[in-house]
């Protein structure tokens, strides 16, 4: 074709909202209609003659080239999909139709910008993702990494993290701080998350990129002197409130986040913020279920499921446990004459007390009032646990300062072991708890140990 051809042709095509492009059989645009430059960002004038391989992006140019070569063999393509980058630096998803001509020996081809449809798959199918990682996931951590995994197919990172507020504190903490690739991790943790607190605070995105550090407000500015650049911080909005931030970093090198994939990324974080509630919520009623509200401590449901593992590690070992039962000697007495707060904050020290003098192994439960049971692991013999328990009276024994006083209760231990005094769990709770009261008829702040041996069991014989 010649180029007058081409210009009485082009009063027909640049009305079209696509772009129809002619390459050469070197891969150098011959003609592009004048939509290309909305599409691209690059006039027609700059487009010709510079090869088209050089504008497709980085990750799509080896299949590009195969799609080229079997259209330059006579295949005929209608639904090639690649993306191209614009002039801007912003990413251009095209759907090509595409054939050779052999006569002219050219490519003649239309490109059709199907970037917003891509857009709106793209949230969809992380709203899909994050929701079924928010189901399927079964702690947050967990929930933490899938995020990342969805967010890094969505835009270009090398480092990811989500910013949270410490337990019933205002301090913000990592909950996870990720690197992908050979990144590293800017060593300046204290900008960072003074950062995250101006988008937690704002409740608004903060970029940081080359290109905008001098249209940032003076206080951010300072902020983000010492921090690298391509830094996305997006406020996690749930529906009342902004519960966090997730941030987002590239390699200074790249370039920066285009409007679009902070668009995409708001939208995400939304989800993201509405999956993490949720998993928390869960969490805090998985706790609440399991565990004493007052002390922190298992409740019975949590210590009856360790002691039934205890007793199957015991059968498949040939071990034993003990089970003690710790009762506060005159702890109705704290409460009378110093009020139920009083009481309650010395059972939350008895509670942290015992369980730093127990070993890791051990389970403490409060089972309520002032009644304590404890499971002590693979004991090897009754002076072991009688040791252990004793350790545990010793600790009691030196009096608490609370709220101006010095308050000291004593505790009655009983102690029973599985399986010389019972295999039965109901039975050896009741056959310590009989341990403790002995324990208290005698006085008190002592430890006693269930004196009632279980029978042996028979063993028949086929005879």
């Amino acid at each position: 074709m010649t180029t007058e051809s081409y210009k009485a042709l082009s009063n027909y095509i640049d009305l079209l909202l696509d772009a129809i492009c002619v390459v050469d059989k070197f891969g150098r645009f011959e003609f592009v209609s004048s939509s290309a430059e909305r599409i691209f960002g690059y006039t027609p004038e700059e487009m010709l003659g510079r090869p088209m391989i050089e504008l497709v992006h980085p990750d799509d140019r080896e299949r590009t080239l195969k799609a080229a070569e079997d259209i330059n063999a006579g295949a005929v393509k209608i639904d090639f999909e690649n993306r191209y980058i614009r002039k801007d630096g912003q990413i251009v998803h095209l759907l090509w139709s595409a054939r050779w001509s052999a006569s002219d020996k050219r490519r003649v081809a239309v490109a059709r910008d199907i970037t917003r449809s891509k857009k709106i798959e793209a949230r969809q199918a992380a709203l899909y993702a994050i929701s079924e990682a928010a189901f399927a996931c079964d702690d947050l951590t967990a929930l933490y990494q899938s995020i990342q995994r969805i967010i890094a197919e969505l835009i270009p990172i090398n480092r990811f993290a989500i910013v949270l507020p410490e337990q019933d504190s205002e301090r913000l903490q990592f909950v996870h701080d990720a690197q992908l690739a050979n990144a590293t991790l800017d060593s300046n943790s204290d900008g960072t998350m003074q950062l995250c607190q101006q988008v937690i605070q704002r409740a608004e995105t903060i970029m940081l990129s080359s290109d905008n550090l001098a249209e940032l407000p003076a206080k951010l500015r300072q902020q983000s002197k010492a921090l690298p650049v391509n830094w996305l911080g997006v406020p996690l909005k749930s529906q009342t409130s902004v519960i966090g931030a997730l941030m987002v970093q590239n390699a200074p090198s790249a370039r920066a986040y285009t409007h679009s994939e902070i668009e995409l990324l708001e939208f995400v974080s939304v989800q993201v913020a509405v999956a993490i509630e949720r998993k928390q919520m869960l969490q805090r009623l998985q706790h609440n279920a399991l565990y004493d509200q007052l002390t922190g401590l298992p409740n019975r449901e949590l210590f009856d499921d360790r002691v039934r593992s205890a007793i199957a590690r015991a059968e498949r070992e040939q071990g034993q446990f003990a089970l003690l039962y710790l009762d506060l000697d005159k702890f109705k007495q704290v409460n009378d004459r110093h009020g139920h707060q009083i009481g309650d904050e010395l059972l939350q020290h008895t509670a942290k007390r015992i369980t730093a003098n127990l070993r890791h192994s051990d389970t403490v439960a409060r089972f309520g009032g002032d009644e304590f049971v404890i499971l002590l692991e693979q004991v090897d013999s009754a002076d072991t646990a009688l040791a252990l328990a004793e350790k545990v009276r010793s600790a009691l024994e030196s009096t608490f300062a609370l709220a101006d006083h010095l308050l000291q209760v004593l505790p009655s231990i009983g102690v029973a072991l599985y399986p010389a005094h019972s295999r039965d769990i109901k039975a050896l709770l009741l056959l310590a708890d009989n341990a403790m009261y002995q324990a208290k008829s005698g006085g008190g702040n002592r430890v006693q140990l269930n004196q009632q041996i279980a029978p042996t069991r028979k063993t028949t014989h086929a005879g």
